[in-house]
């Protein structure tokens, strides 16, 4: 193999090591992050929006993993969404416009199971009875090399299907 090929062959390698080593330590970051939460009556809640559907985002408790959050449908007998806003306004900030923000939330799960027509998705019901904007800009939700491209949740739903 001539050197050149050699060269770039390694400079690969090393790349990869040196992603999966960030990615390791923006994990390990993430982990210390959630463990030092403090714990309480509330809900650490991620706004997830993709176009024409109705759920609005993952919810977890303080101290958990993201991996254990689940995916919502809000009802807002008490409390309207933080983005409740026209689908397609004349100007201004729209329906869905603090995707990936992080909140606190409180409110209780009703035990109910809705439809979502356009994701065909049925997803637990989460009763909303106030929010508070944590971070307009908490980086990743699930794994640090995630891409979100707009039409497609980051992972699949375990009970969500009809």
């Amino acid at each position: 193999m001539p050197p050149r090929y050699f060269l770039l062959l390694a400079a690969c390698l090393l790349s990869g090591c040196a992603s999966s080593a960030r990615h390791a330590e923006l994990e390990a970051q993430r982990r210390a992050a959630i463990a030092a939460e403090p714990r309480g009556d509330y809900y650490v809640a991620r706004r997830f929006h993709i176009d024409h559907t109705h759920f609005w985002g993952y919810l977890r408790r303080p101290g958990e993993s993201w991996d254990r959050s689940r995916l919502v449908i809000i009802n807002e007998r008490f409390c309207k969404i933080p983005d409740r806003l026209p689908e397609q306004p004349d100007s201004g900030p729209a329906y869905g416009f603090n995707h990936n923000y992080e909140y606190h939330v409180t409110g209780e799960f009703s035990g109910r199971k809705v439809f979502d027509p356009n994701s065909n998705m049925v997803l637990p019901e989460f009763v909303l009875r106030s929010h508070k904007l944590v971070s307009d800009k908490p980086g990743y939700l699930f794994r640090p090399n995630e891409r979100f491209n707009g039409s497609q949740l980051l992972r699949g739903e375990p009970g969500a299907l009809p």
